[in-house]
């Protein structure tokens, strides 16, 4: 059986599920593309390739196997992008929650059935149908839960708004020691540039004490203000319009000093390694593509 812990976002990483760029299908058409970012890609002819894609994660898995961390890999369906795990399930404390996601990627659950199998059948989460929630909106951190969502009217139009109220008070009730804390994202189905698909595309806790954030990844500027004070104004990383774009604050720790960053972000691995963080740089900017980086394809299972 697997023994569940995750309690924040940085503690020693024992056990991740790494997604898998094999046999990820065929390029998009535009009427496929969940986000803005891969409908510019798709349209440009930039989208990018299978076999760039699989380089990119291996090398990630290369560098988690360093750290003698345990890698799941999903099995492979066939014509399916499931490069993004962070996205069906996440881990809170010793529960695995099953993330209600777009009904087209329910496939992609199935192929981590054998993980989800091997954990206590009472720390398995189903969230009621109501509840939308995508693990790249919720960052355990310790006493808190931070959680991106989308509460506007607009919702049901907007295919990047992904974690609703219904499943924050779902979050809220499985955890009642923990204070759940929302952000409200800004959402483009249009312009990538102005859309925080999830939390962790304007925001991610690194170290003990410190955060990569975009201001305009919020809608509520006391709730941007509260996360600066809350980590302080010297611990915080603020990145510009062009680096959320592309996804400088979806970076992954391995422990409290390593972080896997992608190896184009130089004022942001730069900066790190003036904090003394260990930098492991990958490639990655061809996944980066589809809106989505390094926190976006791992999803931890333990952590120490």
């Amino acid at each position: 059986m697997l023994k569940l812990n995750v309690k924040n976002e940085t503690s020693r990483l024992r056990a991740v599920i790494l997604g898998t760029a094999e046999s990820c299908g065929p390029t998009p058409t535009v009427e496929e593309c969940y986000d803005p970012k891969s409908i510019e890609h798709v349209k440009a002819g930039t989208y990018p390739k299978e076999a760039d894609m699989i380089a990119e994660m291996d090398a990630v898995e290369a560098v988690l196997k360093k750290y003698d961390v345990d890698v799941y890999r999903p099995s492979v369906l066939q014509n399916c992008n499931q490069i993004f795990s962070r996205d069906i399930a996440f881990v809170i404390e010793d529960k695995i929650i099953r993330a209600n996601i777009l009904p087209d990627r329910e496939k992609e659950v199935e192929a981590i059935r054998y993980v989800w199998d091997q954990v206590a059948k009472e720390n398995r989460i189903l969230l009621p149908e109501e509840c939308h929630v995508e693990g790249g909106d919720v960052m355990p951190w310790n006493d808190y839960i931070f959680i991106g969502t989308y509460s506007g009217e607009d919702y049901p139009d907007i295919i990047t708004a992904r974690t609703n109220t219904d499943a924050v008070i779902a979050l809220q009730e499985l955890f009642p020691n923990k204070t759940v804390k929302t952000f409200e994202l800004r959402k483009s189905n249009t312009q990538a540039k102005e859309n925080a698909l999830h939390l962790d595309c304007c925001f991610q806790p690194i170290g003990k004490d410190k955060a990569i954030i975009h201001k305009n990844g919020f809608l509520i500027e006391k709730e941007y203000q509260w996360l600066v004070d809350f980590f302080g104004e010297d611990n915080i990383f603020e990145i510009t319009k062009d680096e959320m774009y592309n996804m400088n604050s979806n970076v992954f720790s391995i422990s409290e000093d390593v972080i896997i960053s992608e190896q184009n972000f130089t004022r942001l691995n730069t900066w790190l390694r003036e904090q003394g963080f260990t930098v492991e740089e990958v490639p990655y900017a061809e996944i980066a593509k589809q809106e989505g980086l390094l926190r976006c394809s791992t999803m931890p299972l333990i952590r120490d």
